[in-house]
């Protein structure tokens, strides 16, 4: 079985230079690639000059996560593609129990690693903690995070387990499903499209999962800041793309309704804290949604949609009102 780790860079010098030799150095048993998003920095020089072992993949646009990851992973012929951030410090003997939960499970069609905070290693960090699920309205929580409340990991969570979706930090996926589900959605640009991938591979039939043995430490908020208004559109937005895409034809509809209802109590909370920027961010994802409602609508599958996507009803509900801070209250 043949691996490849792709990191995906956008004028991501400075990432790579503090941690592309992690990578390259615990990596052994793969093929390191950088697909650059179209840099207007010196990123490509600097590898053709500094790494010239590291296959460097040229996308000729800044075609978001999504688009940058389909466009460089048609020049990757290895089995299991490995999408990996360009600020993730990956651990020594990382690879392995991928490799071997591959080996073994042959309708596992994705995995996602322990992701740990890099600036406080004994926490998880936001994006994928130890697995990801979402509630019946859309809302992405993980084992280890939920909303902002970001556990401490003391082997709480060592168990391998399937899960709903694996972060786009670090996603392992076998690249025959990868390209059977037609990769990633590039309407997504940014955010929440591996949880669409993730939900379409469980359409199909694969399963999802989540393996302890492998670490990692994710930065996180590198390509936008944790509080930029941009990351708000295209989170609530997104999620509007997730639902339509995806819930079964009977519930779709109220469920959409519902979201949008609990997006204004959002927006309402933004104004009233005075995040002008946020409460305008939540506006135009809803334009968005709008203007792309009859293309996204085309887009849902023609088979079963699996009608027990969430694991809880509302994890609003549960972390704001019943004051549940981590997944096991859940």
């Amino acid at each position: 079985m043949n691996v490849a780790v792709v990191i995906l860079n956008w004028n991501g010098k400075k990432l790579l230079e503090q941690f592309l030799p992690s990578v390259i150095k615990n990596s052994p048993e793969a093929k390191v690639y950088v697909a650059d998003n179209a840099s207007t920095d010196d990123s490509v020089s600097y590898l053709e000059k500094d790494f010239p072992d590291i296959s460097v993949i040229k996308n000729r646009r800044n075609a978001g996560y999504a688009g940058g990851y389909n466009l460089a992973l048609k020049m990757v012929p290895e089995d299991i593609h490995i999408l990996l951030n360009s600020d993730v410090e990956v651990t020594p003997g990382w690879l392995p129990p991928i490799l071997e939960t591959f080996e073994t499970e042959p309708n596992t069609a994705a995995i996602q690693p322990k992701i740990l905070d890099y600036r406080k290693k004994d926490h998880f960090e936001y994006a994928g903690a130890a697995g990801g699920y979402i509630d019946k309205y859309g809302y992405p929580f993980c084992r280890g995070r939920i909303f902002q409340e970001l556990e401490e990991d003391h082997g709480q969570y060592n168990d391998d387990q399937y899960i709903f979706w694996a972060s786009g930090a670090c996603l392992a996926i076998r690249k025959k499903a990868f390209e059977e589900i037609g990769g990633l959605d590039e309407d997504f640009f940014a955010h929440q499209e591996e949880i669409d991938l993730c939900w379409r591979l469980q359409n199909t039939g694969y399963k999802i999962k989540y393996v302890s043995a492998s670490r990692v430490f994710h930065v996180g908020g590198a390509t936008l800041a944790e509080m930029n208004p941009k990351k708000t559109f295209f989170n609530f937005r997104n999620s509007l793309f997730l639902l339509l895409k995806n819930v079964e034809s009977k519930k779709v509809y109220s469920i959409l309704f519902t979201r949008m209802i609990l997006d204004g109590i959002a927006g309402l909370k933004f104004l009233l804290e005075g995040k002008f920027n946020h409460f305008f961010a939540i506006l135009e994802a809803h334009a968005s949604f709008y203007r792309h409602f009859g293309r996204i609508k085309k887009k849902r599958p023609k088979q079963l949609i699996m009608s027990n996507y969430y694991h809880i009803y509302s994890v609003i509900f549960s972390h704001f009102i019943l004051q549940k801070k981590r997944f096991t209250q859940l």
